[in-house]
């Protein structure tokens, strides 16, 4: 919990191998809970373990991510360590569940959209919007406006010209 001191792997782990973590052929280890599994890792810097990694696959599941808040605070609290959220920047605690979740939607939306796969990813019905009726996307906008840019330089060029030739 202190900034500066050492984090402790061993109690972590302890904590972890009391929970339903089991290790996966490739060595990788998953933490099951009821709405999923969850891989856990640990993050390096300078060779030195410095924190326990918790990954959670992007799905249209708000539940699992509850879950995996409610019990990392807890398991956090029994270690005496922080429970911290990198995208947020943040420390957590199982109160915090409704600002991850909201991130979380909000991550797994952004990467169905890019990937193309916002149905497969159930992304589409947390969307704000319908995608189906957007109207004019500013992409569309955008190559309209240049296309009037360039008819308005094309007009003004032509009409210099035939100043300059004298018509």
């Amino acid at each position: 919990m202190t900034p500066g001191t050492p984090y402790e792997v061993a109690r972590v782990d302890a904590l972890l191998a009391e929970r339903r973590v089991s290790a996966r052929p490739d060595g990788v280890r998953v933490w099951h809970l009821r709405g999923g599994d969850v891989e856990v890792g640990v993050l390096r810097e300078g060779g030195n373990v410095v924190a326990t990694e918790l990954r959670v696959p992007l799905s249209d599941r708000p539940d699992l991510m509850r879950e995996v808040v409610g019990e990392a605070a807890a398991l956090a609290t029994a270690a005496g360590a922080r429970l911290v959220d990198p995208q947020l920047g943040q420390a957590l605690s199982a109160n915090d569940d409704g600002v991850v979740v909201e991130q979380y939607m909000r991550t797994a939306r952004y990467a169905g959209e890019v990937t193309g796969l916002a149905e497969a990813l159930g992304a589409s019905s947390y969307s704000t919007m319908d995608t189906g009726s957007r109207g004019f996307q500013p992409s569309g906008r955008f190559f309209l406006i240049a296309i009037g840019v360039f008819i308005v330089l094309y007009l003004v060029v032509d009409s210099l010209l035939a100043r300059l030739n004298g018509e």
